[in-house]
């Protein structure tokens, strides 16, 4: 009988274990993904997924700590006040089919390199925590199919994994086209999104709800806009959305490598110069052999000057023919909206690809390629792609020196990444370090100080400066000129100097004299515990790195200096769990997560709370419903104080 009983309990613990495992993302996902390997396979019961808990705990924690989530949209519903009973509401609104996705705030922020502001949507976090759930699956779906020439948006890949294709793969290219797709985000058809969806998706509620988000339109100054194209405005969900539709044009345009390309290279037919010359060469220095043979050493010598006249003109000839047709080649690397096409052809075959492409985009996708600025060029001259110049290399001389010291033949038609004069020039112009004058037709260069600055403690003032070069430099650091990168270190060094000049109302020189110690700008400082420490000005270097030698898409260094991070060996929805509130200790109370923006919010903060947060490091606290509420009422009262002092 103890032995029935005992088996009773072990199947309850195998059946509990197993729903568990359901549950668990991780492996939904992971089945998802195992099954969109099947040729055909169409995904049923999609939508079941989106009343699992996990998800949304599992998405709260990849995107709470983005100062954005602080942000209002249309109305009051942000990250803040996070917790298991909003979860719970949000699950029986999808189940119940009224969950209906509020429409997004317009805002308009600067666009990079122009005075022109764009517009950006912003939506409400419950919005954001349900297109991500969805992003989850959808990404478990379409990620393994994805073409390898497509990298923006992409886990594990990026701007410089897509240069990297380039670098790889472009060699001996003779035409680049640059591609430029009108409005891209924002007129993404959305009856040929739902049709792509559909494709591999048999689940008309999910669909349905996509639909939902995609026509959810945007408020610009009260007023509703409804959207008929393009996807949802600031949302998580978007970038899949558009790589998934602009998925075609990556297929089509494989298939059209495929048909485009001929031969292989060593079909060309060699350079006639090159033949020429070379056996030239060989008949000179067997001629030059035999008249040393025959004592006429003067005669040789004028010969093996000639042949070394020669054999100079011949590494500078390519020993193929460049103008063959019998080797043909098309390479394509995407990202995001931006694509570039590497031919190796005629002039007339990069217009006909641009011709088919646009006609392709047009017809099958109901896009507008610009015929502006999708633009053919040389590939002596310098194309641009993801803010580097694209070019390839053309040496006057094709030798090169073995470790013996002997010559060789240079391996030329490489493709060559620079960082365009531009680039950082104009970036010097947004930070506001630089003034720039005509003087005699000259350019001249003058660094300025950031008045904006002045109330910031010194080692954040280093910090800004700093984030600034190495950001830059993490970007440029595979181009070949990457050291011109020490201009513009040189001008935010200087600007640095004046900021501080102007800070303490002192002088340049004073300034190198307090705080430089052998050349180095260095600032002291105590952390919490006394402990002293020091930060220096950037002095790492600006050498030049094989992009080819990159194994990943790599971190953005820039992004994780930015912001301070602290880890916690404790996960917020284990907190959330606890069900002891982490303010006044009470428990068996439904719990919520309140969140500031930034630290800086409540270090100066007297109240209990804030003296929590500081303590702990954290921009989280989990507490119960009615220390939430009192909490937000410390906030308008401090607020009311600091607007009655302006």
């Amino acid at each position: 009988m103890a032995k029935e009983g005992s088996q009773l309990v072990h199947d309850d613990n195998k059946q509990e274990g197993s729903e568990m495992l359901m549950r668990n993302p991780v492996y939904v996902l992971n089945t998802l993904s195992k099954n969109t390997i099947k040729e055909n396979y169409k995904f049923k019961r999609l939508y079941r997924n989106l009343y699992n808990p996990e998800f949304y705990y599992k998405g709260y924690q990849e995107i709470y700590a983005n100062p954005g989530n602080m942000t209002r949209g249309t109305i009051n519903n942000t990250v803040d006040g996070f917790s298991k009973n909003r979860v719970s509401k949000i699950i029986n609104n999808i189940k119940n089919g009224n969950y209906k996705p509020t429409p997004v705030k317009r805002v308009y922020i600067d666009k990079k390199g122009s005075k022109k502001k764009r517009p950006l949507g912003v939506p409400t976090f419950d919005d954001k925590l349900v297109q991500l759930v969805i992003k989850y699956i959808l990404e478990a779906i379409y990620e393994p199919n994805f073409s390898e020439n497509s990298h923006g948006f992409r886990k594990n890949r990026g701007c410089h994994t897509a240069l990297k294709q380039i670098k790889k793969s472009g060699n001996g290219t003779k035409w680049f086209i640059e591609g430029d797709i009108q409005g891209f985000f924002d007129n993404i058809d959305h009856h040929i999104l739902i049709d792509l969806l559909r494709k591999r998706i048999n689940d008309e509620t999910l669909i349905g709800l996509i639909w939902k988000f995609l026509r959810a339109g945007y408020m610009e100054d009260w007023q509703f806009h409804k959207t008929f194209s393009g996807t949802p405005q600031g949302g998580i969900l978007s970038p899949l959305l558009a790589n998934i539709y602009l998925n075609e044009l990556d297929i089509y345009m494989e298939k059209y490598a495929e048909k485009f390309g001929k031969g292989q290279p060593k079909d060309r037919e060699v350079d006639k110069r090159y033949q020429y010359l070379h056996l030239k060469i060989k008949r000179g220095r067997k001629k030059a052999d035999l008249l040393r043979e025959q004592g006429k050493h003067n005669e040789a010598q004028e010969l093996i000057e000639q042949v070394n006249e020669w054999v100079k003109e011949r590494g500078q000839r390519p020993y193929y023919n460049p103008m063959s047709d019998k080797f043909k080649s098309l390479k394509y690397v995407r990202y995001a909206d931006d694509f570039i096409v590497m031919i190796i052809g005629s002039k007339d075959d990069a217009k006909a690809i641009k011709s088919d492409i646009a006609q392709f985009l047009n017809e099958e996708l109901k896009l507008t390629l610009s015929e502006e600025k999708t633009l053919i060029t040389h590939s002596s001259k310098k194309a641009t792609f993801l803010g580097y110049n694209v070019n390839i290399t053309r040496n006057e001389l094709f030798t090169k020196y073995s470790v013996k010291g002997a010559k060789r033949r240079h391996h030329n038609l490489k493709v060559r990444l620079e960082i365009p004069h531009e680039a950082w020039r104009n970036k010097l112009l947004a930070l506001n370090v630089l003034e720039m004058k005509y003087v005699n037709g000259k350019e001249t260069w003058k660094p300025k100080h950031r008045p904006e600055m002045a109330h910031l403690d010194d080692l954040e003032i280093l910090h800004n400066y700093v984030l600034q070069i190495r950001g830059m430099y993490n970007y440029y650091k595979y181009a070949v000129n990457s050291t011109v990168l020490q201009k513009f270190s040189y001008v935010l060094e200087y600007s640095m100097y004046k900021t501080f000049a102007n800070k303490y109302k002192s002088s340049i020189g004073k300034i190198k004299g307090k705080y430089c110690k052998n050349g180095v700008f260095i600032v002291n400082y105590k952390d919490k515990k006394g402990k002293q420490h020091s930060h220096s000005f950037y002095r790492e270097g600006f050498r030049t790195v094989d992009i080819t030698k990159m194994k990943t898409q790599e971190n953005n260094i820039d992004n994780l200096l930015a912001s301070r991070v602290h880890m916690s060996t404790t996960s917020l929805m284990d907190r959330l769990s606890a069900n002891k509130c982490e303010h006044c200790g009470k428990t068996d109370s439904n719990l919520v997560m309140h969140h500031v923006r930034k630290m800086k919010d409540v270090e100066k903060g007297k109240a209990k709370w804030q003296k929590l947060m500081i303590a702990r490091r954290r921009k989280t606290l989990a507490v119960c419903e009615d220390c939430h509420n009192e909490i937000h009422y410390d906030m308008r009262v401090e607020l009311i104080a600091k607007n009655r002092k302006k």
